[in-house]
């Protein structure tokens, strides 16, 4: 149990909560500045085949989130699950270390993505210039911890209808196009485009990246094990929920858009959902109320990102393992505060410095080795050193889902540009001599 001076956080969230907590994570602005990516890589209606990967890698890999998050239903997901996974083999607390060195960088990236994003698009309702947006983007960081300053019961809540906005534009996008949709152009699916064979895989590797970007936030609710009722039941479940239900949205608004629009006008548009109804509807106001829709959702997708990071340092604190003042939680709403303010104060610094391409990239090539492809990993050897250990949700057809996960992952890194991959082997180098020089100088075990 995660206490330390009767610092504990609450029980409060029930399955729907959590279902609409990761939901709202893995929308917000990805799936909207990042479909004319995977469209102008694919070189039109064959960029299916990237959301397509993108949901069997979310599904194989939330089988190994679920079978985790189910057994040790704890504050802080990955940092507890790499412990438990490897403390037998003795780098336990290595790769714990790791990830929260990874952390520390990539989580603020991920708030940042998202901000940036949100003053993109906020741009097509008020033309404002490069430093209007970076104030934009900051501005709504510093909105969203104001919003997340309060109760896991009242997050809850404020969740489930940041979900009915959320899916209600969405189908409503889905909906939309139906009278206007054209199946000969949606599925005219070719590879003229690409000369080679090695050209092609480098496409759907690429593309296939920003897919899973969108999907991004189907393991949310492990980084909440500590405020999950029900959690052996509630955590697997909301993770195939949320992942079966975004996966039908994304593919059934690849499909629409790519059959409203031509190819290249997606290709080329930094707008494509604000376009999208704009053309349909003939109307430029109907598109800024979309873009407006589109802006809650990616405000959505912050506020549940940001509520899950914040419970990482809190978790590694309580071990030890970190700055002791992150493990102190308020003293009459019952979150951590402290880590709250860290994670959004560090989103808002790095929402002004980067651009948003880079920043998609270098989150995920920073968390495929040490986070995806090292649990899938510890999950195998903990199934076959640990046979007969109680598991509270077991993945079907073990270990299939979980070799599945590892393949498409190191697919998609090393598929990838090089400099991102040097990045990723830069921060895993020198978060091992961070360690060994912590451990040493500080005296810790």
């Amino acid at each position: 149990m995660q206490e330390v001076n009767n610092q504990k956080l609450e029980r409060g969230l029930s399955l729907w909560q959590a279902t609409a907590i990761n939901m709202i994570d893995m929308v917000g602005i990805g799936p909207f500045v990042t479909m004319s990516l995977i469209v102008g890589l694919m070189h039109g209606p064959a960029s299916i085949y990237a959301w397509l990967l993108g949901a069997l890698l979310a599904y194989v890999d939330g089988m190994v989130w679920a079978e985790m998050g189910a057994k040790w239903p704890e504050a802080g997901g990955s940092y507890v699950f790499l412990r438990k996974l490897y403390g037998d083999m003795k780098i336990g607390k290595l790769m714990s270390f790791l990830f929260i060195w990874q952390t520390t960088i990539q989580a603020p990236l991920v708030i940042a993505s998202g901000a940036i994003g949100f003053a993109k698009y906020f741009s097509y309702l008020v033309p404002i210039s490069d430093i209007e947006k970076k104030m934009v983007s900051g501005a709504l960081v510093i909105l969203l911890v104001g919003l997340l300053y309060r109760n896991i019961k009242s997050i809850g809540r404020i969740s489930v209808v940041l979900w009915v906005i959320t899916g209600g534009t969405i189908l409503w996008l889905i909906l939309s196009g139906i009278g206007h949709f054209n199946a000969a152009q949606a599925f005219n699916i070719h590879f003229e485009g690409f000369d080679t064979s090695l050209l092609l895989f480098a496409a759907l590797g690429k593309s296939s990246l920003n897919a899973v970007y969108s999907y991004l936030g189907y393991y949310n609710v492990c980084h909440l094990g500590a405020e999950i009722k029900d959690p052996a039941k509630n955590i697997p479940r909301s993770i195939l929920f949320s992942i079966t239900g975004i996966a039908i949205l994304y593919l059934g608004m690849q499909t629409m858009v790519v059959g409203v629009l031509p190819w290249q006008t997606v290709a080329k548009s930094d707008f494509v959902a604000s376009i999208y109804f704009e053309q349909i509807y003939n109307s430029h106001l109907v598109g800024q109320i979309a873009t407006f829709l589109i802006l809650i959702i990616a405000l959505s997708s912050l506020f549940s990102a940001i509520l899950g990071y914040s419970r990482i340092p809190y978790a590694a604190a309580q071990n030890g393992d970190f700055f002791k003042i992150f493990a102190r939680v308020h003293p009459k709403h019952k979150f951590p505060h402290i880590s709250l303010l860290a994670i959004g104060g560090m989103g808002f610094l790095f929402s002004l410095l980067f651009r948003l391409g880079d920043v998609i990239t270098a989150i995920l090539m920073m968390r495929i080795l040490i986070q995806f492809v090292s649990q899938a990993v510890g999950v195998i050897a903990w199934h076959y050193q640990k046979p007969k250990e109680e598991r509270p949700y077991k993945m079907p057809l073990f270990p299939l889902p979980a070799i599945i996960s590892i393949l498409i992952w190191m697919f998609i890194f090393f598929s990838n540009e090089m400099k991102f991959k040097i990045y990723a082997l830069v921060i895993i180098g020198t978060g091992v001599v961070a360690y060994y020089i912590r451990k040493k100088f500080f005296l810790l075990k």
